[in-house]
């Protein structure tokens, strides 16, 4: 009875929120927008022409009106690539917080339910992730294992688990003393079933929160890995990886920087605001 009249409360603080509601809208159009990219794409996001090179978006005269957002140094219509692009960072943000949930929270939950050693064991273990700098780590395993998307999620996966763990361990200690948690041990009920039925959609508010907050700090740290030529390979369409691309015609041609810069900006940006908001309308059941 108290989950039903909470979820209604939950709905209308979330729609007078506007930071929930302008930041889940921008981050539907962007899914929207990787999932249908075949559908929306003017032209291949992979087809050269160099006899179209640099061509200027619309804005700029001597555009081509078949290239709206022109075309980058190969040729390649910018547009599509853009659309393209929403795919690659929507699919490693998303891809990494799978796999990075995955071990955190599972660590997290061993160390607040159980306590004792498990806890001075998996607390030890965050403490030591805490330690390593990611971006360098980050560096250091894609320049060995080779630039891929599969290596980048996989080891950005490996070293963004921490703020699961923590998380899940706090809400995992401060349920286990609940009487409904006690209830269930006096019946026999199994310790999976606790851990993953039971204290695990208990702390869903707090890890949705966590979760959007990662997706836009796996974003950006794809930009800059792509931008750098470590994260995924040209000829993909990544929005770090045209920035970088169009560095050498930055005074010239502005645009081929400001347009994947501005995409991602605004995502980061959107990103943020739905987490913001997500934690805003469920701050008084965290409590």
């Amino acid at each position: 009875m108290a989950e039903e009249v909470i979820r209604p409360a939950l709905w209308r603080r979330g729609l007078r929120n506007v930071a929930l509601m302008s930041g889940g809208s921008v981050v539907v159009l962007m899914v929207l927008v990787a999932v249908l990219a075949p559908l929306l794409a003017p032209h291949d996001p992979y087809s050269q022409d160099l006899t179209r090179r640099l061509l200027p978006p619309f804005w700029i005269e001597g555009t081509d009106p078949t290239h709206l957002l022109g075309t980058d140094h190969l040729g390649r219509d910018y547009l599509s690539r853009l659309i393209y692009g929403a795919r690659i960072s929507l699919g490693v943000g998303f891809g990494v917080v799978l796999v990075s949930g995955l071990i955190g929270i599972s660590l997290g939950l061993v160390a607040g339910y159980f306590g004792g050693l498990a806890d001075m064991g998996i607390s030890f273990i965050i403490t030591t992730r805490l330690s390593l700098p990611i971006v360098l780590v980050a560096l250091a395993a894609v320049a060995f294992a080779g630039a891929s998307l599969a290596t980048l999620i996989t080891v950005l996966g490996l070293l963004l688990w921490d703020r699961f763990a923590v998380v899940s361990r706090a809400a995992a200690q401060s349920l286990r003393s609940r009487d409904f948690i006690k209830g269930l041990r006096a019946i026999g009920a199994g310790q999976v079933r606790i851990l993953f039925l039971e204290l695990l959609p208990n702390m869903r508010a707090a890890l949705i929160v966590v979760m959007t907050l990662e997706v836009a700090n796996v974003i950006l740290l794809e930009a800059a890995l792509s931008f750098l030529g470590l994260g995924v390979r040209a000829p993909t369409p990544s929005w770090g990886l045209m920035i970088s691309e169009g560095r050498d015609n930055i005074l010239f041609d502005p645009w081929l920087t400001a347009l994947p810069g501005a995409a991602l900006c605004v995502l980061v940006l959107a990103v943020n605001l739905l987490g913001d908001g997500l934690r805003d309308i469920t701050g008084g059941r965290l409590k």
